[in-house]
């Protein structure tokens, strides 16, 4: 493991724990015993490690304010991957948190070369879409922008201020160590994510309160810089924030291997949450990488390894919500009872009810869009 992490690159994590020694991230794994109801994801350790949660689950516990705030980079069909996130969110919301969901459009522009129409077109269309026939609701969400902060011209003064004022808190060295080769879009991109994390703290949002940020690994950078920008704002007026919390999760493997991520430039990486359950099916198939044996003859003398099974990962990360019957699946795979198809195919079938389910609630959703943008 490099002592730095790219943000905007595609190289995988394969080290997490090594990752959360390096960085100084805490584990989570005390945290979600606190929680009520936890995710799928908290219990079986795929949100791996924090940041000052504690604060964050004090506040649900004892029901008091708090705001999640997480980022969408629009690049393209929303998948499972996705899908991580927006469960987290609508966790959060469920449990009386306050949303704020930011489309990274400048961020996308400048490091994706994207115009910003189609980028409007497919954070709602792809993402906000899915998010709400997921179970995102309206009220008590803040859905919006980076290149349109808000109608209310005090706020987005307020958020564009911040994104100013955050620059002259950072030097250039301390930037290039942070993220290495940097360009005038990135250091773009940097302040207008410090804003994005920090704003929800000013008087003109809700004002100070705890703040969580639920990322994957890769996106620490952001977090630890915006972390120390936070603190040297103690001496203007006004800016006093509390520290940013932050949750980080670990990448559901792509299709093709357990060192691979989805992506959504190859369609045979991933399961959109509109691929038809036929489609879904095929990719299952044909591309899911299989930890079975060669034969059947081998497979049933030496079973199957589940570390890179990539059918059994995405049980374990979201289709199989009972351990016990997770714990059965694994225990027949590797005991060469359970052949490769049989695994594949109870996956297929749990996935097929979740397609169905979803894409009928994804068209009741399109009618609460303007919901989420009128604000």
């Amino acid at each position: 493991m490099q002592n730095r992490i790219d943000p905007w690159g595609s190289e995988v994590v394969k080290d997490y724990d090594k990752l959360e020694k390096e960085f100084g991230m805490e584990p989570f794994e005390p945290m979600a015993r606190k929680l009520p109801d936890p995710l799928v994801y908290m219990r079986r350790g795929v949100i791996f490690g924090h940041r000052d949660f504690g604060r964050i689950a004090d506040c649900i516990r004892q029901e008091k304010p708090y705001i999640m705030l997480t980022g969408l980079m629009p690049s393209g069909k929303f998948h499972l991957g996705h899908k991580m996130v927006a469960d987290q969110i609508i966790y959060y919301q469920q449990h009386r948190g306050k949303v704020y969901l930011c489309v990274a459009d400048i961020e996308a522009y400048n490091m994706r070369l994207a115009s910003l129409p189609e980028l409007r077109k497919v954070a709602i269309e792809e993402y906000l879409t899915n998010y709400i026939a997921l179970g995102l609701k309206p009220k008590n969400c803040d859905f919006y922008f980076q290149s349109e902060r808000s109608k209310d011209q005090g706020k987005a003064n307020a958020y564009y201020r911040l994104a100013g004022m955050a620059a002259q808190k950072i030097t250039f060295n301390e930037m290039k160590a942070v993220y290495g080769k940097i360009s005038p879009g990135k250091i773009m991109s940097v302040m207008m994510q410090v804003a994005d994390i920090l704003h929800p703290e000013l008087p003109e949002f809700e004002g100070r309160a705890p703040v969580v940020v639920p990322v994957g690994a890769d996106q620490d950078p952001h977090l630890r810089l915006t972390r120390d920008i936070a603190t040297r704002f103690s001496t203007d007026k006004g800016y006093e924030f509390i520290l940013p919390s932050a949750t980080y999760h670990k990448f559901m493997p792509g299709l093709k291997g357990i060192d691979t991520k989805m992506s959504s430039s190859d369609p045979y990486s991933y399961i959109a949450l509109t691929d038809s359950p036929k489609l879904a099916k095929e990719k299952i198939m044909k591309y899911a990488f299989s930890g079975g044996g060669n034969s059947v003859e081998e497979h049933r003398k030496h079973g199957g390894n589940t570390k890179v099974d990539i059918p059994y990962h995405m049980l374990f990360y979201m289709f199989e919500p009972d351990d016990k019957k997770l714990a059965k699946i694994r225990q027949d795979y590797e005991s060469g009872k359970m052949l490769t198809g049989e695994l594949k195919q109870i996956l297929v079938e749990k996935l097929t009810a979740f397609l169905e389910k979803h894409q009928e609630a994804r068209k009741k959703a399109k009618d609460s869009v303007s919901d989420f943008l009128e604000k």
